[in-house]
């Protein structure tokens, strides 16, 4: 466990006072922290949330755990997991799983533990929506494909003189002098005009952003027509 915990800088093994700790005064659970079965672990972990199965959530949190993982590793995982698997469906869910992340570096272990489990059986049985890691992935095929599209000139900002005379900012509305807080402004270049990248689910608290970003579509579609309803990238 010694060795297979060590840290490793080409054919070197360090092994520190706090490794061999850690390892005389744990079980000899399978488990490599730096090799297959940290990431077969954590990916266990993972799908069991994503599956809504907190029982086996908890087992592969106990599993990592108990052999020594770090429990900000855990932690950072399950952030990226609160906006990645579950999104807006429920926002809470990041600032839970950040609050354990926080909790965790304040206690350490064993105590932050629960701190985790909290996290995790939150995460499983809430409702699930990979929209926003959808939206960014299609917006991120463009933007590497598309590298030199202008920013359309009417929300382009306008600090100087000459920027003013080349028409930076011309003609830019404000949304909060609206009754709507909406505008019918041009926000994409042009090559990119009609294109929705985040379509929201209808789990839980996302149901909601639905039903709102849908009313907002229309009311900008019926303002600028030359945008195809359902156009997607």
């Amino acid at each position: 466990m010694v060795v297979l915990n060590a840290r490793r800088e080409g054919d070197r093994v360090t092994v520190t006072r706090e490794i061999l700790e850690q390892c005389v005064n744990r079980k000899s659970l399978l488990y490599d922290k730096n090799g297959e079965e940290h990431y077969n672990l954590i990916s266990a972990l993972h799908k069991s949330m994503r599956n809504s199965d907190p029982d086996a959530a908890v087992y592969w949190l106990a599993r990592m755990l108990e052999a020594g993982e770090d429990p900000l590793y855990v932690a950072r995982r399950l952030i990226r997991f609160a906006s990645e698997d579950v999104g807006l469906a429920d926002p809470r869910a990041l600032e839970l799983c950040t609050a354990a992340y926080q909790a965790s570096h304040f206690i350490g272990m064993p105590e932050c533990t629960v701190n985790l489990t909290q996290a995790v059986v939150y995460l499983s049985v809430a409702p699930k929506s990979n929209a926003l890691y959808r939206a960014y992935e299609s917006a991120k095929k463009d933007a590497l494909h598309m590298l030199a599209e202008p920013v359309p000139l009417v929300i382009r900002n306008a600090p100087t003189r000459l920027m003013k005379e080349l028409h930076y900012g011309e003609g830019y509305q404000y949304a909060h002098d609206t009754e709507e807080k909406l505008t019918d402004m041009q926000c994409l270049p042009d090559s990119l005009l009609g294109r929705q990248y985040y379509e929201p689910t209808a789990q839980g608290l996302e149901g909601r952003v639905k039903e709102r970003l849908e009313k907002i579509r229309a009311w900008k579609m019926e303002r600028q027509p030359k945008i195809h309803k359902g156009e997607k990238t």
